[in-house]
C-alpha cells in the first residue's frame, strides 16, 4: 500500500430511492417501477462492495494558489471551499466492477432496467461518500463539503495527481488516459478540515 493512504470498508448505507428515481429521471414511481427497481436493487446488493482510500494533507494557502500536499491549484470555487481550513481528506471511494457488469448487462438486455441499474449505482455511491463524510465529520470539529475534481474550476486533469497521492488500485479503482475511472461507480474528492 503507498505510505500513509488507509482503507476503510464500509456496511451498505440505507437506500434512498427518492434519490435513485431522480437519478433516473423518474418522477413519479408507478406499481410497475417500483416493482422493477425492488428487483433492481436484490440484483444489485450482492455484487456491491462500500470501500474507501483516504490520506489527510496540509493546505497552504498561497498568494495565486493552493498547495494541497499532493498537488498545487489556482481553483477559485475550491480555494472558497477550503476557507479557514489548514488540512484536508482526500480521498477515492467505489462501489465495485460488479455494478459495472450489471448495467453493463442490462443495457443491453432491458433499456428500463439498465437506467434503473445506472441511477442505483451512482445513488449507491454518494450514500458511500456520505458515510465516509459523516465519519470525518465524527473525527473533526469542523469540515467543509466534499469537492471533486471537475467541479467549478477544479481542473479534472487534478485526478492524475489524486491517484498518484492514494493507493486507489488496493480497492480495484484505475484511471484511464482520458480521466475516466473504473468501475465507472467511482467518486475522488477532497474534505477541508476547518480550525476551530
Amino acid at each position: 500500500m503507498r505510505a500513509g493512504s488507509e482503507i476503510r470498508s464500509f456496511a451498505p448505507p440505507p437506500v434512498d430511492l427518492r434519490e435513485i428515481l431522480r437519478y433516473a429521471g423518474i418522477r413519479e414511481a408507478t406499481p410497475e417501477i417500483s416493482a422493477l427497481l425492488e428487483e433492481c436493487l436484490r440484483q444489485a446488493e450482492p455484487v456491491l462492495q462500500y470501500r474507501v482510500c483516504c490520506r489527510k494533507f496540509p493546505v497552504v494557502f498561497e498568494a495565486d494558489a493552493l498547495d494541497l500536499g499532493f498537488t498545487r491549484t489556482t481553483s477559485r470555487n475550491l480555494r472558497k471551499n477550503l476557507e479557514n481550513c489548514r488540512s484536508l481528506w482526500l480521498f477515492s471511494a467505489t462501489v465495485g466492477l460488479g455494478m459495472d457488469r450489471l448495467i453493463a448487462r442490462y443495457s443491453r438486455l432491458s433499456p428500463a432496467k439498465g437506467v434503473l441499474m445506472q441511477a442505483i449505482g451512482t445513488e449507491r455511491v454518494e450514500a458511500l461518500c456520505d458515510a465516509f463524510q459523516g465519519e470525518i465529520a465524527a473525527q473533526e470539529k469542523s469540515i467543509a463539503p466534499r469537492f471533486s475534481p471537475g467541479y467549478g474550476d477544479f481542473p479534472l486533469d487534478c485526478q492524475r495527481d489524486i491517484f498518484a497521492a492514494l493507493d486507489c488500485g488496493s480497492i480495484g479503482l484505475t484511471l484511464n488516459s482520458n480521466l475516466f475511472m473504473t468501475p465507472s461507480k467511482s467518486v475522488t474528492a477532497v474534505i477541508g478540515v476547518r480550525e476551530g
